[in-house]
This record gives C-alpha cells, sequence and structure tokens, in this order.
C-alpha cells in the first residue's frame, strides 16, 4: 500500500514554490530539487496521507 502513496508531493519535506510563471519543487530535508513524482528513501508522508493510508488499510 506504501508504493501507491510513496512520492515526493506527499512528503512532509516537500515544498512547492512558484517562480514567474514556473514551479520550482524541493526536498528541504536533502535541499535538491525534485519532482512530485520522484521517491527517495527519507520519504515521511504528510499526517493527512498517512491517515489516508490507514482508512484505506481498514478497508481492505
Amino acid at each position: 500500500m506504501q508504493n501507491e502513496f510513496h512520492c515526493c508531493a506527499t512528503c512532509i519535506h516537500f515544498q512547492a514554490m512558484r517562480r514567474g510563471e514556473a514551479m520550482h519543487y524541493l526536498c528541504k530535508r536533502l535541499g535538491f530539487d525534485t519532482k512530485p513524482t520522484y521517491q527517495f528513501s527519507c520519504w515521511e508522508p504528510k499526517e493527512n496521507v498517512k491517515q489516508l493510508m490507514k482508512k484505506r488499510q481498514s478497508s481492505e
């Protein structure tokens, strides 16, 4: 189930910023540019994602 949610956009370290007309994505923990769909092993899901994961797990 974790793989369905595991991506930078669902991580507490993900930061999205608008620069002019373009979006810029950053991993605050690693200090690197990233994309919402990238995956790293340091992934820590946001609280709402944790709740959704629990909800889906209990419904199976």
